[in-house]
């Protein structure tokens, strides 16, 4: 065997073993973003948690799980229940969480996402079924707190934080939205003639002032009549009665109002 046929046979083991060492080198060097965290198991053991930047691994002996640390959306259908005074609705909500312990996360529970999900619709049905109608529609702050308080409890050996809940839409049946509209309508009524009563009560309470101040004040109550017979006067083809025991000089103030020209449309 020549010299040049070693040389090269050795240069082309060189290569490869080189190349070989690239591959591994890139398989062992890993890199994480600010909001991920890598689970390690090595050989079936947990190794921990790494993240964020640069860390290096065993290749073919260990087994790395992402998670990613953001707030994560989930959409929970629309769901059936039955109120605590038997109205069958539809809710669907809106449920906002992230991962605050990844390893929990990874070891804990299966797949955390869908469990999520399905704790949320059964939470979500369960509240429901606690409350009545008025609640539902006029106390949704007050539900979103409660669920959003049971899923963090039940979460949180899972390594979850649930940070907020939204009911997005209450579907009612037809029957009950036609009563929900005439209850709206009887309710509008109600404060209308409350509004009446209450105008006609001001009404009566200042007249009555009015008529203990004139009591009182006899003068002022013959001057307020005078001056109600004048603005009766100006009006063409009226005939004044009064009383005999109050015509004295009556007639005179009479005629001189009737000698007052006639308020222009600009003065009315």
């Amino acid at each position: 065997m020549s010299v040049s046929t070693i040389l090269f046979e050795n240069l082309s083991l060189i290569v490869i073993i080189l190349l070989f060492a690239v591959i591994l080198l890139s398989m062992s060097v890993k890199v994480i973003r600010e909001y991920e965290r890598v689970v390690i198991f090595r050989l079936g053991r947990l190794m921990g948690a790494k993240g964020p930047g640069l860390f290096l691994i065993i290749p073919f002996v260990d087994r790395i799980m992402k998670v990613d640390l953001r707030i994560v959306t989930v959409d929970v259908p629309e769901q059936k229940s039955v109120t605590r005074d038997n109205v069958t609705v539809g809710v669907d909500a809106v449920v906002y969480y992230k991962v605050i312990d990844p390893i929990k996360a990874i070891v804990t529970v299966e797949n955390y996402s869908y469990a999520v999900l399905m704790l949320s619709q059964t939470t979500l049905r369960d509240v429901i079924g606690q409350v009545e109608l008025d609640d539902l529609l006029s106390k949704r702050d007050e539900l979103n707190k409660k669920i959003q308080a049971i899923l963090d409890e039940l979460t949180d050996p899972w390594g979850i934080k649930v940070t907020a809940v939204t009911l997005k839409e209450v579907k009612l049946p037809d029957t009950m939205l036609r009563a929900l509209a005439k209850q709206a309508e009887a309710e509008r009524f109600r404060r209308a003639r409350i509004i009446e009563a209450e105008g006609e009560r001001q009404s009566a309470s200042i007249m009555s002032e009015a008529a203990t101040f004139y009591e009182s004040h006899p003068m002022a109550m013959r001057l307020r009549e005078l001056q109600t017979l004048i603005e009766i006067a100006r009006e063409k083809n009226l005939i004044v009665v009064t009383p005999e025991s109050r015509s004295e000089n009556l007639g005179t103030v009479i005629g001189l109002a009737k000698q007052l020209p006639a308020p222009s449309k600009k003065e009315e």
